[in-house]
């Protein structure tokens, strides 16, 4: 029987449907044949639901078939399962039945999944079976950051690998796979530190249930996250539908649907922002909600103002910057939620111009973390055995990747560097087999290119981008390359013309296609005039935006067969289809305009009677009376440009830290500097500066950043006999540790969260540690390792730093008593001791930036000089 909710919700699905359907008329055969085929009432529904809600992208890179194979798993599933019927039709809709988690490739694995975890999880209850799926999630993935290209749910079982998004992804897409409502939930941006983090919501017996995907508890409803998840000033996901659930709709779109979750997590309040013209009457426009993260003002939720000029949203006690934005101008408040529930803003069209101003970004305060139902120590036990047994079958599969052996082998065959060969081979982990044959196809034809070519990608292209895609880029290169009268050097010909990545696209075979759609004489043509192919394509896509709600683009061929996407679609398309004529191109990287390398220089690509925007730049001076010790981008600083009344981030290289040397090109208008110096509280003391670019101009610019004027209190003190004690295997006293610079001692869970991140840190901030050069110590319970870690030393790690295993926590009970009164259970505990045993930081449990605070103490002890000699 044909599932309704009701008569209005099919009407409205049905109408977007037919939207979908005309949207995609190029695409007709690929798409809708499957209409064709025998099909019950329930199978047509559902498929006309998921065309309704479709990304447009989708509608360009994928075919009916992969999406009717979806559709019949699902509601074969469904009956398949004890608790199929206990799950409404309302949830099965909007929390089952999608195929699509985040803005990963889509592949046909529903009946799949459900074959690998069906025989695990038959005879559980709900809540059983969420948590059995969790440890098949665990076994399957652990944790890496990495770019915001989501890869698909087999690629992170084949590499092993994912950043929290992948992760959930991967668990959202396994618990519906078994028909259980599921759901990744965000906080698009934390306020206390400078990330997100992602996680997975779960249905069972009648409410929702969270979890850390990969990263099995014992219990529900448990997790290293919680923690923070109480200073969050957002927790939400996105629904494909109309939804019309008991939620918060913080974004009601005619394609999806944006639920506020934070109630489940955080003490909220509903704020009203009210936004008033120069008149004071109400004024239309739109507001967006922004939090300092990654020192820019990020939006993590947009509204738009009601008749009476206001907006409501519920969110933490922490602080806000507002900018609202409509035809009668824009204004930007900071707010700080606990002072009041209604906040008044008036629009101008008035511009900033020059001027410095400081404001403090201030996160909600941190609160304990209680468990609504604590786990038994017997409980915990099997919980770690369970991630003990996941760990091993995890590194059993990692060994069956090509060895090192196995690619020295291959690079003597090839006469290939057998570093460069080993560089690509494990990137590519599981996949490496299929890299390692490409090789081995290629390399005796065509020598270095095939190298060359596997090395213009980004590091997450080598764990999904197979020879068949890999051939085409390679052979429909190399002619063109081998043709050009030009002085171009292999890395700039490989990273221009060879390399198949635009932006954050999936890759996939296009050129030969490209190729193969032009005559030689307009082959010809457009390599002497790329404007011509410019207007071209131009004049036969349309652009349409807000119809791509997962933040990812289509493939260049996708695009083409559709002819339809948003601007940046039609963009990587352009630049595709340029490379795909020998025509060098690029989308530039601060701004991604679309641009083609001709007579020694980029040019952008303009349409007939328009011209390239005027250019300037500006020069960063170092403020030699700052406290900060380097300045990155993205870390500490970023720039943005005011455009259609707001400011938008420049993409400039993710950590650049060499900003002083060279004068950064950069299209002339207003900009804002945004510095930012965080506190251990999390507090920001944000210092934003404006400036204009003019053509062919130099503005100079201090980059300044705030004191932190930072306190190193003294938390306490270990006395003679600790401080002589051998403790940890291999054995080392804390006199010995401290002596003569003070130390680092930190308790992690390697294969975990948040542990991750810690190590992570070290690593990139290793330099500054084996400059302090004073003991870096890492000790874990013998609970905590598993058959993914060894003790040995990570070479990316200070060299300063050694592994030590804490027996029965002998180490732990040392320290923890004197600092607070309860057990400390949440990883990593790390504190910093100065040169008398005194303890000056503590931190415990998840906050990015514990290696940068615990520089900043050791900085903080030196120049205060508070060490004792």
């Amino acid at each position: 029987m044909i599932i309704i909710m009701n008569s209005d919700w099919t009407t409205q699905v049905l109408e977007k449907f037919a939207y979908k359907r005309s949207l995609a008329s190029l695409r007709e055969e690929q798409l809708f044949s499957v209409f064709q085929q025998p099909l019950s009432a329930d199978e047509q529904f559902a498929l006309q639901f998921l065309y309704a809600y479709m990304p447009l992208n989708d509608l360009a890179d994928y075919n009916g078939e992969l999406f009717l194979s979806h559709v019949r798993a699902s509601l074969a599933i469904r009956n398949k399962v004890p608790w199929g019927s206990t799950v409404s039709d309302h949830l099965f809709y909007h929390f089952v039945l999608p195929y699509r988690v985040n803005n990963e490739n889509i592949e046909d694995i529903r009946n799949l999944l459900f074959n690998e975890l069906f025989d695990r999880v038959r005879g559980l209850s709900m809540e059983d079976a969420i948590l059995e799926t969790n440890y098949w999630c665990h076994e399957k993935a652990t944790y890496i950051g990495n770019d915001q290209r989501t890869v698909s749910p087999l690629t992170i079982i084949r590499t092993t690998l994912g950043r929290c998004g992948e992760q959930s992804t991967l668990a959202v897409a396994a618990l519906r796979s078994i028909g259980i409502p599921a759901r990744q939930c965000y906080t698009p941006r934390w306020a206390h530190c400078d990330s997100n983090h992602a996680w997975v919501e779960a249905w069972a017996d009648g409410r929702w249930h969270f979890l850390g995907a990969c990263e099995p508890e014992a219990k529900l409803d448990q997790g290293w996250f919680s923690a923070p998840a109480k200073r969050a000033m957002l927790v939400n996901t996105r629904v494909p539908s109309n939804y019309a659930g008991p939620e918060e709709i913080t974004l009601q779109h005619p394609w999806y649907t944006e639920i506020n979750l934070l109630d489940n997590y955080a003490v909220n309040k509903t704020i009203t922002i009210k936004v008033l013209n120069q008149a004071g009457s109400p004024s239309s426009a739109k507001v967006h909600f922004q939090l300092y993260n990654y020192a820019e003002f990020s939006t993590i939720v947009t509204k738009t103002t009601d008749q009476a000029g206001q907006v409501t949203l519920t969110t933490g006690l922490g602080s806000l910057y507002i900018h609202a934005v409509g035809e009668e101008g824009w204004g930007s408040i900071l707010i700080h939620t606990g002072d009041a529930n209604e906040f008044t803003m008036v629009m101008s069209k008035e511009e900033v111009r020059g001027g410095i101003s400081d404001i403090d970004m201030i996160p909600p305060l941190s609160v304990d973390s209680k468990l609504t139902s604590a786990a038994t120590e017997q409980e915990k036990q099997k919980n770690s055995e369970r991630i003990q047994e996941g760990s091993q079958i995890r590194a059993a599969y990692e060994a069956t990747f090509v060895s090192l052996e196995q690619s020295s082998q291959l690079a003597d065959q090839l006469s290939l560097n057998g570093d460069r060969v080993w560089n690509v081979l494990q990137k590519a982990r599981g996949n490496s087999h299929e890299i390692y044959a490409f090789l081995q196809n290629q390399s005796p034809i065509y020598g270095e290119w095939p190298l060359l070519l596997l090395e213009s990608l980004h590091e997450k292209d080598l764990t999904d981008t197979f020879q068949i895609t890999l051939d085409d880029h390679l052979l429909g290169s190399l002619p063109l390359i081998e043709s050009q009268d030009t002085d171009l050097d292999k890395s700039f010909t490989s990273k221009y013309l060879l390399c198949p990545r635009i932006h954050y696209e999936m890759i996939a075979p296009y050129k030969h296609r490209f190729q193969e759609r032009y005559s030689e004489a307009e082959k010809e043509l457009y390599r002497g005039q790329p404007e011509a192919m410019y207007e071209r394509l131009a004049g036969e896509f349309e652009i349409i935006e807000g119809m791509n709600h997962y933040n990812g683009s289509a493939t260049p061929l996708g695009s083409f067969e559709l002819q339809k996407g948003d601007r940046l679609c039609f963009h990587i398309l352009l630049i595709a289809t340029a490379r795909s004529l020998g025509i060098p191109a690029r989308l530039e990287p601060t701004d991604l305009r679309p641009q083609y390398f001709m007579l020694s220089h980029w040019t952008d690509f303009c349409s007939e009677g328009t011209s390239a925007p005027a250019l300037g730049y500006v020069h960063f001076i170092k403020d030699i009376a700052a406290d900060v010790e380097e300045a990155a981008y993205f870390h500490n600083f970023t720039i943005a440009r005011w455009t259609k009344g707001m400011y938008h981030t420049q993409m400039l290289l993710f950590g650049k830290k060499d900003v002083f040397d060279t004068p950064i090109e950069l299209v002339c208008g207003q900009y804002r500097l945004i510095t930012g110096t965080r506190l251990p509280s999390g507090t920001v003391k944000v210092r934003l500066a404006y400036f204009d670019i003019s053509p062919s101009t130099t503005t100079k610019l201090t980059l300044s950043f705030r004191s932190k004027d930072m306190e190193i209190p003294i938390l306490a003190s270990l006395s003679a006999d600790a401080m002589d004690k051998e403790l940890f295997f291999p054995q080392i006293s804390m006199k010995a540790a401290v002596q003569p610079r003070g130390a680092v001692i930190a308790w992690i869970e390697p294969d975990r969260e948040p542990s991750k991140h810690l190590l992570r840190e070290l690593r990139e901030l290793a330099p500054a540690f084996e400059a302090w050069n004073g003991q870096v110590i890492l000790t874990a319970g013998e609970d905590k390792l598993t058959a993914s870690f060894s003790l040995e030393q990570d070479a990316a790690l200070p060299r300063n730093a050694s592994f030590h295993l804490d027996q029965s926590y002998a180490g732990l009970n040392l320290f923890q008593p004197l600092v607070v009164p309860k057990r400390m259970e949440q990883f990593p505990i790390l504190f910093v001791l100065d040169n008398v045993g005194r303890i000056r930081y503590m931190s415990e449990g998840y906050k990015l930036g514990i290696g940068k605070e615990a520089l900043d103490a050791i900085h903080a002890i030196a120049n205060s000089h508070q060490e004792i000699d």
